[in-house]
């Protein structure tokens, strides 16, 4: 079976996507290893220059062109196993949880490789390199619809939104719903499917948010699709502070509670192939 391959995505900053990315990698690499699974590694791939997964999964952001996910992208085929090796480096949190960091010249490293053939399948290829030794990669991607952001998408098998309960999130919706499905058709890339809505920041005292949440429900096909609605916690913020998951810094806050039940949603989605 092809590992399952996750990027979390939405053209708009503030939407939780860092944040549903590390806890989702998290929760499914922890989850694994209570399980018994021969095989809990989880891979977090972060593509965003602010590399604010980066900081939060390792504690240092530290990283330059040369150990960073820029070496990866720039690497010819025969030495992209090394340079893999000499990248990828665990988390603090999870032995089995392992990081390709993220550094602030990935800007530079995306304008240089605009005009090099065969540039939107660079992180798609280096993945396949490894693909084999992970349970699941888990791919965090910038606010925008970059060259970077296309490279996600072609490595992935699996598309999940995050947004926020606001009506101009879900007026944009369509719009990154359209995107996901142009790479899947117009990249000749059948295998990616968008398998999650995750709703963050959700404040059950905000009508306006109950009626999108609600919305959302309703309709016939993204209901099936909403995966996980994320409460507006402080222990999310603390989390991050910390360098933490939200899950270590309080295990019993009600956004622990919310991402291990997406984890365990996903877990179906992934593993399973439970229809949804």
């Amino acid at each position: 079976m092809t590992t399952p391959t996750v990027v979390l995505t939405n053209n708009k900053g503030g939407v939780g996507k860092t944040t549903t990315t590390i806890n989702l990698a998290y929760g499914l690499c922890q989850s694994l290893k209570q399980a018994g699974a021969a095989n809990p590694r989880v891979l977090i791939v972060d593509t965003d220059s602010q590399a604010h997964a980066t900081l939060t999964a390792t504690g240092s952001k530290d990283y330059t062109r040369h150990n960073s996910l820029c070496a990866v992208l720039g690497a010819d085929r025969k030495e992209t196993t090394e340079v893999l090796s000499r990248v990828i480096v665990a988390s603090h949190w999870l032995p089995e949880l392992h990081v390709i960091p993220a550094s602030a010249e990935l800007e530079a490293t995306e304008r240089e490789l605009f005009s090099t053939p065969g540039a939107p399948y660079r992180l798609a290829d280096a993945l396949s390199v490894i693909r084999h030794h992970y349970a699941a990669i888990v791919i965090d991607t910038r606010p925008s619809f970059s060259l970077m952001t296309e490279m996600g998408l072609l490595a992935a098998t699996d598309a999940v939104i995050t947004l926020e309960p606001r009506y101009l999130e879900t007026v944009g919706l369509q719009s990154v719903i359209n995107k996901i499905y142009e790479i899947r058709e117009g990249w000749r890339h059948p295998d990616l499917r968008l398998s999650g809505v995750v709703v963050t920041k959700f404040d059950r005292r905000v009508k306006g948010h109950q009626e999108m949440i609600e919305s959302l429900r309703q309709h016939p096909n993204l209901g099936k699709l909403l995966c996980g609605i994320i409460p507006a916690n402080e222990a999310v913020a603390y989390a991050h502070r910390s360098h933490l998951s939200v899950y270590a810094y309080d295990p019993t806050s009600t956004a622990s509670e919310a991402y291990a039940q997406m984890v365990g949603w996903m877990l179906k989605r992934l593993f399973v192939k439970e229809a949804v």
